[in-house]
């Protein structure tokens, strides 16, 4: 047995209540419920990690702050679930963590051994994911039937549609940090611009949204879909129409709190969606880290490269995959495009049937992926159901916000440490 190990356990026996108090020592209390500092840290790391931020102490310190706040909302959330009597299943779970791989081009099952890689506890990514299912179907619960959508008001959306539809749209990422009340501005603010500095040092935008925004696009990487200006609140569309793709807005303060935005593409109102292309695929990857030695390197790459240049088919790509990585390789019969990570979206969408990729870089290895069929999007203008949907999302989250809101306003929270 380690030597750590050793005495951990010789810590137990003769003093199990050292270790007990901490595990248990309190960041915060919410109504009934405590943070442990255990639980703030497993946290921490989970964001720090998941961010791709570097897990330095001086990094630990500075997210601190917001990480505690989204264990306090994700207790009043739970314990509000609780007196409604509403619950997730496992089931559901398992399906949330089946996308989490899905969305980051891992084989089914491989979550696991990544989260031990980098030293993330699973029970602290479960307990988010099984409070923000928990939160989702809450709300749907309590406030669906108050964004019931008129006729009327889907007429008068689709009439500004019609007037706007040589007008572009922008899809659009946000992250929303809020402001409870004045004299947390000022950390806030701070926290939004160390969250810009990450994002420009090569963080990825969609990982800090998840881990950090309290909109409810967190769940989606901050992703607002395709909108007008006009859809936005004034400072936000005047942002908007000042950047150009690729580029971020600096801290937008609104009276709810600060607002960090994205501008990940522009089209024209009525163009087709390259990300609702509908795909099957193919998909090998070829096992190889970045720390293996350079020859490593080399061999898996000259392989991809002849996987590449000799598949004809799917079911050439399958089983190759099947021969040679039958546990990084897998087939994916119906996804959108704009369910891929960005690189692999791309470089997809390029592709014609039965047309292998190049090798490209995937989680665990190199890859080369496979159109097996396509569906492209029809363009024109959405249809009134899916005007209802959206102005009934958009009503949906402002409530859900608002419903949050009161749960802090009606809490007894004390923060310890």
């Amino acid at each position: 047995m380690p030597l750590l190990s050793r005495c951990l356990c010789l810590l137990l026996l003769l003093c199990p209540g050292a270790v007990l108090a901490q595990e248990t020592r309190i960041a915060a209390l919410v109504n009934d419920d405590v943070v442990s500092l255990n639980d703030l840290s497993a946290r921490v790391t989970l964001a720090i990690k998941s961010a791709g931020m570097e897990n330095t102490d001086q990094a630990r310190e500075r997210i601190s702050g917001q990480v505690l706040r989204a264990l306090i909302d994700e207790r009043l959330q739970m314990q509000e679930a609780k007196r409604l009597n509403i619950t997730v299943s496992q089931e559901e779970v398992d399906q949330a963590v089946a996308r989490i791989e899905q969305q980051n081009n891992m084989p089914k099952g491989a979550l696991d051994d990544f989260l031990s890689k980098q030293g993330i506890s699973k029970p602290s990514l479960v307990d988010q994911i099984t409070a923000s299912l928990t939160w989702a179907k809450l709300v749907r619960f309590r406030l669906m039937q108050d964004v019931a959508i008129s006729d009327e008001e889907v007429n008068e959306a689709l009439a500004r549609l019609k007037e706007q539809a040589d007008v572009p749209q922008s899809r659009v990422s946000e992250i929303f940090l809020a402001v409870d009340n004045p004299t947390q501005d000022e950390q806030v603010k701070q926290l939004a611009n160390r969250l810009i500095e990450q994002i420009r040092s090569g963080i990825k935008f969609d990982a800090i949204a998840r881990q950090f925004s309290q909109s409810p696009t967190a769940a989606v990487g901050g992703d607002l879909g395709y909108v007008t200006s006009a859809q936005l609140p004034p400072e936000l569309g005047e942002a908007v129409n000042k950047m150009n793709p690729g580029e971020m807005s600096y801290p937008l303060h609104t009276g709810g709190g600060y607002y960090l935005l994205y501008l990940i593409d522009r089209k024209v109102l009525g163009a087709p969606n390259p990300a609702d292309t509908e795909l099957s695929l193919v998909q090998v990857v070829l096992p190889v880290q970045a720390s293996s030695p350079p020859d490593e390197q080399q061999r898996v790459l000259l392989r991809a490269q002849q996987i590449s240049a000799s598949a004809k088919s799917c079911g050439e790509l399958a089983k190759v995959g099947r021969d040679e990585a039958p546990q990084t390789s897998r087939e994916i019969p119906d996804i959108k495009a704009g369910e891929l990570p960005a690189p692999v979206q791309k470089a997809v969408l390029g592709l014609g049937i039965a047309e292998a990729s190049k090798p490209l870089p995937m989680s665990g290895g190199l890859g080369v992926i496979m159109v097996c069929q396509r569906k492209d999007p029809p363009g024109g203008l959405p249809t009134r159901d899916e005007i209802s949907d959206s102005l009934a999302r958009e009503r949906l989250d402002t409530l859900a916000r608002r419903y949050l809101r009161d749960l802090r306003r009606g809490a007894y929270v004390d923060i310890r440490g």
